[in-house]
């Protein structure tokens, strides 16, 4: 019983802005600040098969995957066993999922007795455990980042409030209130979704219900197909390269081939680096979705939803055994730094095949930078994810110190860490001028931020890259300035790697740099009220 276009378009609208609804509940009803202030966390509505219909703009990396994941837990746990109150949850990354600190919880939406979808969310837990707090950037293996839930089906009220599984949570976690909290979050935010959707249900009855969401899926597909359709057919290669595997300073490439034909799109990364000892992993799911999320953002329009039905023309593989597709027990903790040369290859393979649409190549790195301290009254952690400087573009200069485009995370304000944590403080936060490489467009400029140490035993942990293999400029642009990690302590300066963990004093002074994007085109051709406008801002540096 298909809807008339415009009661389609009204419940498609009304789908999205429920799984909008969801993303705000989440982040207002967060303990962390990772949660909480930089949005580091997802939602979406999905179908009675566990399609994604719609979700709130935050992580594509997290989302981009999502119906993977719910697959293993379906495999495992049939949804028509489900009951009301029971759940989904799992965070284990070879069934699907990420990496072990974000979890994934699917809650059925019944209708009159009948399951007529999903509301799911992520969250990026501050602490799961493992061998170290906050970040454990020498883990051997997955065992070793921390708590792993298989795809389990439980009950709210038997086992989360009050019961075994809560208990369990609590007595493995360094910051159980933060961890529980959010664990809550994602329920309540759930219960929206649920909410939203009956509602829609009631008003339009759950057989057109399911038909707009078909049509929302098929709709999407058909932009996506349209607009391969458009690109010229052929074989295009990009590479990118880590700084290093985390044990020796050797770069680790990440190479991949996009075959166009008609209105299908194959991305294959065979010649990818092999899987490395370190928690640069990627598992398969992410992959895909930086795949995905690199050739969505090329090759189609930004009015498209990106819903399930945007990879039915994408076929995406990447060899087992490398870094894009490792075998267990692999860490996998920063899995978005291979992801993002996963992007980074795909852009580079279409800049041939759609120059006018490709921005150059970025910071496009999640820093991880974690301080931890054991005080009287138990651990705190400190948490934030940074960006950098985004590549810039035929058109555009590319963004300033903002995160990268898969990980979309906000920054965590000055006041909030104040509050949140005593042991450190911020006392400087800018932009590092000059550093955006130079083209007719501009590189995105990084950012450095320094913390003051107010407390002995602190440790500093961190994953990031951009040292040395700097952000490539696209048609004559240059690269962008690289990344760096010291610590001043007295007259003493002490080089970093990026990736590593290092104890810090009282008065230690850490510098977190981040790396900035490169340009676009010959800076002779730069406009000259571009640079007018940089100077008056204080963005060029001093010569």
């Amino acid at each position: 019983m298909a809807l008339d276009p415009v009661e389609q378009a009204i419940v498609a609208q009304s789908l999205i802005a429920a799984a909008q609804e969801m993303g705000v509940k989440l982040i207002r009803s967060a303990h962390s600040p990772i949660v909480r202030e930089a949005e580091d966390c997802s939602a979406a509505l999905m179908s009675a098969d566990g399609d994604v219909i719609a979700q709130a703009e935050l992580i594509p990396m997290q989302l981009g995957s999502i119906s993977h994941t719910f697959r293993h837990c379906a495999e495992r746990c049939p949804p028509d066993s489900l009951q009301p109150g029971d759940f989904y949850i799992t965070n284990d990354a070879y069934k699907g999922g990420q990496h072990i600190q974000d979890i994934f919880l699917f809650c059925p939406i019944f209708h009159e007795g009948v399951r007529i979808g999903f509301a799911a969310t992520v969250v990026h837990h501050i602490d799961l455990g493992g061998g170290a707090a906050g970040l454990n950037p020498n883990a051997p293996d997955i065992h070793s980042e921390g708590i792993i839930f298989p795809a389990l089906k439980l009950n709210r009220e038997r086992d989360w409030a009050g019961g075994p599984w809560e208990a369990f949570v609590r007595a493995n976690v360094r910051m159980p209130d933060a961890t529980l909290g959010d664990i809550d979050a994602q329920f309540a935010a759930n219960a929206v979704g649920a909410e939203r959707l009956t509602a829609l249900a009631d008003k339009y009855g759950r057989e057109k219900l399911a038909d707009a969401m078909t049509e929302m899926l098929d709709y999407s597909e058909r932009r996506v197909r349209n607009a391969l359709r458009d690109a010229p057919d052929g074989v295009y290669t990009g590479q990118d390269a880590l700084d290093d595997n985390g044990v020796t300073q050797d770069p680790v490439p990440v190479k991949a081939t996009v075959t166009i034909k008609g209105d299908a799109m194959e991305i294959d990364f065979a010649g990818t680096a092999p899987q490395v000892a370190t928690n640069m992993n990627t598992p398969f799911a992410s992959t895909v979705a930086a795949a995905v999320a690199a050739a969505k953002s090329v090759l189609t329009d930004a009015d498209i939803p990106f819903n399930d039905g945007c990879s039915r023309a994408i076929t995406v593989k990447a060899p087992e055994g490398s870094i894009l597709n490792p075998r267990y027990p692999a860490p996998v903790r920063a899995r978005l730094l291979a992801s993002y040369r996963a992007f980074n290859a795909v852009m580079k393979a279409l800049s041939t095949a759609a120059p006018t649409r490709v921005i150059a190549t970025g910071t496009d790195t999640t820093t991880a930078c974690c301080l931890s301290w054991l005080g009287p009254n138990g651990y705190d952690i400190y948490l934030e994810i940074f960006g950098g400087g985004y590549g810039a573009g035929p058109e555009n200069d590319g963004a300033d110190g903002v995160d990268s485009p898969l990980s979309n995370c906000g920054n965590i304000p000055i006041e909030a860490t104040d509050m949140d944590h005593v042991f450190f403080r911020c006392i400087d936060y800018s932009y590092i001028a000059g550093s955006g490489g130079k083209g007719r467009m501009r590189g995105g400029l990084g950012f450095r931020k320094v913390y003051e140490i107010l407390e002995d035993n602190v440790t500093f942990a961190t994953y990031g890259d951009r040292f040395t293999q700097q952000a490539d400029g696209l048609f004559g642009g240059g690269q962008g300035a690289p990344g760096q990690n010291q610590v001043l302590r007295g007259e003493e300066v002490i080089n970093l790697l990026s990736k590593t963990s290092f104890p810090l004093q009282r008065g230690d002074k850490l510098i977190v740099q981040v790396a900035a994007g490169g340009g676009y085109g010959d800076a002779a051709d730069r406009p000259n009220a571009r640079s007018v406008r940089d100077q008056e801002d204080g963005l060029v540096a001093a010569e």
